[in-house]
């Protein structure tokens, strides 16, 4: 009997489990997959062999475990060695695992790709299928990745509603500092939160630009002035004209170093400067987490991903991610396609320059055309009509 293995690397997202029942339901289709199972927790799952028979859950309870964030299975940032991979191809090969699907990003892609040629060194007949999963937006290749739809959604509503707080206490400077590393798709999501000239966000930064402190203080203080207020957005990776991170705690993780008070930092630093109140948001770990705000067509892609998977795998297809491919034409489709592994591994997609307006401070329409159809509308919130006041 071929069996399948299904592992999660990475930060979860609001829709992976998604990817997880489409692939439970594809493969329930498949005579090829004798059996599949769900490593709990990523790689170490399987170094341990904690697996979860996913053919023997119920049919309901897939369906509410796909409705759900997180990861079900539970996941890993485990970084592998070269004896790692060999220990996995041991137990593949006692359990004949014959697929293996690898949920996650570029990091993940990488360690695929390195499974992939451990086994064909070794001689083992093993299907290695990736599944795009990252709300970073940072995969290439593929139109968009899984994820960031339903993220991008949050951090657009969050905004919305970080702004009209400002705008009901005015005279302070807000600072909301969103996910997404060294690129800045979630950042630039923020810009369906501003409905009007005057509302929010004033001020959006992108961390594949350099930010000088002057600048921000004159972007800042030229809103302040004009408003009585100020909205800005910020991503978690940005720094400034000397590649640091404003002074800001720094951290070391598997993806390199990262700021751990970044809004803050910048808070402080315009208080003192401009002797203006301000104050920071970090809705952080909750933009991945949140259920709330799920783009309907985010969990539906999700979903395709995993059931492409397994096609893919059946089709003894082998040593490839599968994608997303928009369609042409004026009206939004998306279809399944495949990349190499070796060209989505450690690499990243960065927002592109081209869609940031001249003063590196917002996006240009082609920014929203394209991610519309994965965000949805943001409804503006209702004002009072000024005119109506009494003189």
């Amino acid at each position: 009997m071929n069996v399948a293995i299904v592992a999660h690397s990475g930060g979860p997202t609001p829709v992976i489990n998604a990817s997880l029942l489409g692939l439970v339901e594809e493969a329930r289709l498949h005579p090829e997959i004798g059996a599949l199972y769900g490593a709990r927790f990523g790689l170490p799952g399987i170094f341990r062999e904690d697996f979860i028979d996913l053919f023997a859950q119920p049919e309901d309870l897939m369906h509410r475990i796909g409705a759900s964030p997180a990861s079900a299975l539970g996941s890993s940032r485990y970084e592998v060695s070269q004896a790692d991979l060999s220990r996995v191809l041991a137990i593949f090969r006692s359990r004949n695992v014959r697929f293996f699907f690898y949920t996650g990003g570029n990091g993940s892609m990488g360690t695929a790709m390195q499974l992939k040629q451990a086994a064909e060194q070794e001689g083992l007949p093993l299907q290695i299928i990736g599944i795009p999963k990252t709300i970073d937006n940072d995969l290439l290749i593929t139109d968009h990745t899984p994820g960031y739809g339903s993220t991008a959604r949050f951090f657009a509503h969050a905004v919305r509603d970080i702004d009209a707080d400002n705008r009901s206490l005015p005279n302070q400077v807000e600072i909301i500092e969103v996910l997404g590393r060294n690129a800045g798709w979630l950042a630039a999501a923020a810009s369906f939160a501003k409905s009007g000239s005057e509302t929010g966000p004033h001020l959006i930064y992108f961390p594949e630009q350099r930010l000088p402190i002057d600048k921000l203080m004159d972007d800042v203080a030229s809103v302040f002035t004009r408003l009585k207020r100020c909205v800005v957005v910020v991503c978690e990776g940005q720094l400034d004209q000397n590649s640091e991170a404003f002074g800001a705690d720094v951290r070391s993780g598997s993806r390199g170093f990262l700021a751990q008070n970044l809004g803050h930092r910048l808070a402080s630093l315009i208080a003192s400067r401009l002797n203006i109140r301000a104050r920071s948001e970090k809705p952080g770990l909750l933009g991945r987490a949140s259920s709330a705000y799920v783009s309907q067509s985010d969990w539906n892609e999700s979903r395709l991903c995993g059931r492409q998977a397994v096609k893919s795998a059946v089709a003894e297809h082998s040593g490839v991610m599968i994608t997303l491919v928009r369609g042409p034409g004026p009206d939004y489709s998306v279809s399944c396609g495949e990349a190499r592994l070796e060209e989505v591994a450690f690499t990243e997609r960065l927002f592109p320059a081209a869609w940031i307006n001249s003063d590196g401070t917002g996006v240009l329409p082609d920014y929203r055309t394209y991610a519309h159809p994965l965000v949805g509308s943001v409804d503006a919130h209702p004002q009072l009509i000024a005119s109506h006041r009494l003189s």
